[in-house]
């Protein structure tokens, strides 16, 4: 049985992490890369990343989150149950985590530095700008040593290494705060109500049944739809039978 989790933000903020560790994943696949697509394909969601973090103050959301994820770790340790050793690594991780947000510089600014970098990049926003005629020196580049290139595709993503933990560790801390339970969407239709705290609806279906969940709403009422996958029509069309599914608000 083939099974998926679909995540849904309800606000902008966790829109946003989820775009940086799709992101960094994309960027991860470039470890050991031996191809030039590899290559180009690294550089250019470098450069959305670059964007990214340019745009949106990622730090202060990222910090404000940590410190509540501190403040429910010592609400946990209250707990007869928990175990001990394992929250104070927590707290220690959490705790060193803040501290260096706070001491950091500006996300990938160094990169503004990397003369290399700043003149390809205006090519790459030209749907297929990263030609050998375009960028010569692209070209040459990728004819380098590969300890060479990869050498520096590690120095530059160094630059969002302390961003990549805090993604990771707030997107884990949000993902546990959730648990699935079994629901079920009468003719494909589930509506739900979320509190306050909710953040994120995730989705655990079946993806062999020609069905995905689709979510509209806000952080206060959302309603899930699921459609037919008919990759030869243009428009979607909604599920009329039983749905069984699990759900978990986060």
């Amino acid at each position: 049985m083939n099974q998926a989790v679909f995540e849904f933000p309800l606000n902008e903020k966790v829109r946003t992490y989820l775009r940086l560790e799709q992101l960094f994943k994309q960027l991860g696949q470039a470890d050991g890369a031996q191809e030039d697509w590899q290559y180009v394909k690294f550089i250019e969601s470098l450069f959305t990343l670059q964007d990214l973090a340019e745009r949106v103050d990622i730090r202060n959301d990222l910090l404000k989150d940590i410190d509540l994820h501190e403040k429910n770790l010592d609400h946990w340790a209250q707990h007869p149950n928990i175990d001990l050793a394992a929250l104070e690594q927590a707290k220690v991780t959490v705790t060193e985590l803040r501290d260096a947000l706070k001491s950091a510089k500006k996300f990938g600014s160094a990169l503004k530095e990397e003369k290399f970098l700043m003149s390809i990049r205006q090519r790459f926003f030209i749907p297929g700008g990263a030609c050998s005629f375009d960028l010569p020196n692209l070209h040459y580049w990728l004819r380098q040593p590969q300890t060479y290139k990869q050498k520096m595709l590690q120095g530059w993503l160094s630059e969002f290494s302390l961003m990549k933990r805090a993604i990771e560790l707030t997107l884990s801390f949000l993902r546990e705060r959730g648990r699935f339970e079994q629901v079920e969407a009468e003719k494909g239709f589930y509506q739900g109500v979320a509190d306050d705290k909710n953040e994120m609806i995730r989705v655990y279906c079946q993806t062999d049944q020609g069905y995905f969940p689709t979510l509209s709403g806000n952080k206060y009422r959302y309603a899930i739809r699921f459609m037919f996958f008919n990759p030869e029509e243009a428009g979607q069309v909604a599920m009329e039978s039983l749905v069984s599914f699990k759900l978990a608000c986060c």
